[in-house]
């Protein structure tokens, strides 16, 4: 049986980067979570949480958030969680959000976002556009048929490193996967759909599970012993 309140006696960790209460019963996180100002990794998931306090926004190095698997509602997101402009992974997935808000647009860091398994009907302009996020997971909400093919994300213009060589410059069995690549890339191109069929776009990340098999997705390291 996992713990239900967070515990006071904790605050002599206060110094910890990482913090990782998954897997329990909590149903509140108190105000004193600002006490953690060097929190870097907090993982929540698999808990009873319906809210998060205002006090969340005052961990400004936080970096990862982990609140799969919970109640989580839009009314109990605070508009604090926009002050987290470090955050680069953030995991929604498996709540009851009916709405994403769009200042969450205002995380310019974020490279993850998990949205999975949760009643959205719109993905907000302001989220998909953040400007490093790299893998967006959307699966299994009742997303309208072009709300899943508008826009994906586009990892082009993304790119870190672009190497260009000239032809003469390759080897020869470098020529024969680029004239495979080519072959093949002429064969999608002659391929016209008629006006019934839309395209189709792969997810991004894979989901998480019922979030105890596979969190690994979006755990950084294994649980310590």
């Amino acid at each position: 049986m996992g713990i239900a309140i967070f515990p006071k006696c904790i605050l002599e960790l206060a110094d910890v980067e990482e913090l990782d209460l998954s897997r329990n019963l909590l149903r509140k996180i108190p105000n004193f979570i600002e006490k953690f100002q060097n929190l870097m990794w907090l993982d929540l998931h698999s808990n009873q949480l319906d809210e998060l306090p205002a006090a969340i926004g005052t961990l400004k190095n936080l970096t990862y958030l982990n609140l799969c698997n919970n109640k989580l509602t839009t009314k109990g997101l605070p508009e604090e969680l926009t002050l987290l402009k470090n955050l680069r992974t953030l995991n929604l997935g498996l709540n009851c959000l009916e709405t994403i808000p769009t200042t969450l647009g205002t995380l310019r860091e974020l490279i993850e976002l998990g949205l999975f398994d949760n009643s959205l009907t719109l993905i907000p302009k302001s989220v998909k556009k953040l400007p490093k996020l790299e893998r967006l997971n959307v699966k299994r909400n009742p997303l309208p048929e072009f709300a899943k093919e508008d826009e994906p994300i586009d990892t082009v213009k993304r790119i870190e490193s672009l190497y260009l060589v000239e032809k003469k410059d390759l080897c020869n069995s470098c020529l024969e996967m680029c004239q495979g690549e080519r072959d093949e890339l002429h064969k999608l191109e002659d391929m016209t759909p008629g006006p019934s069929n839309k395209p189709s776009f792969p997810s991004l990340i894979t989901p998480n599970s019922t979030a105890m098999n596979n969190q690994e997705e979006w755990r950084i390291k294994d649980n310590n012993p």
